[in-house]
């Protein structure tokens, strides 16, 4: 079984200043998202030769700020098998937060309560039971 580290994910309220901030490190803007429906954007970033290893920039149009590190989002990695990894993790007494409903995408929580998001390497995989009727538990 394979893992990949993809993106650690921070929330911010002023995504201009914070990519400022990031480029004085020297990384770089390679990807920008942005949901009307949702009212979000996505920006990545990375270090020019290291694209792999990014920093997602989370802004929430309707945040105007963030207190006691809720700014911090999750850590991501990539697998080759979303439902063996939950199953395993199940196994073992984790509890499986997001389920990998759709075959994609699944959240757990480290013993300290850190968010690490599961996603699936290449396609998502069909939609698989006891995964596909899953309800989500607790926060992610």
């Amino acid at each position: 079984m394979s893992i990949k580290y993809v993106h650690t994910m921070i929330r911010v309220s002023d995504p201009e200043a914070t990519i400022r901030f990031f480029e004085l490190l020297g990384l770089r803007e390679i990807n920008r998202y942005e949901n009307e429906a949702g009212k979000f954007t996505l920006i990545f970033l990375a270090a020019p030769g290291d694209e792999a290893a990014q920093v997602e920039l989370t802004h929430n149009w309707n945040q105007s700020g963030y207190a006691g590190g809720r700014n911090f989002g999750h850590l991501a990695y990539e697998v080759d098998d979303i439902y063996a990894i939950c199953q395993r993790l199940q196994d073992a007494g984790v509890t499986i937060n997001r389920p990998p409903r759709d075959g994609r995408m699944a959240f757990v929580r480290t013993p300290d309560l850190i968010s690490v998001e599961l996603l699936q390497a290449g396609p998502a995989l069909a939609p698989q039971e006891p995964w596909a009727s899953m309800q989500n538990v607790g926060e992610w």
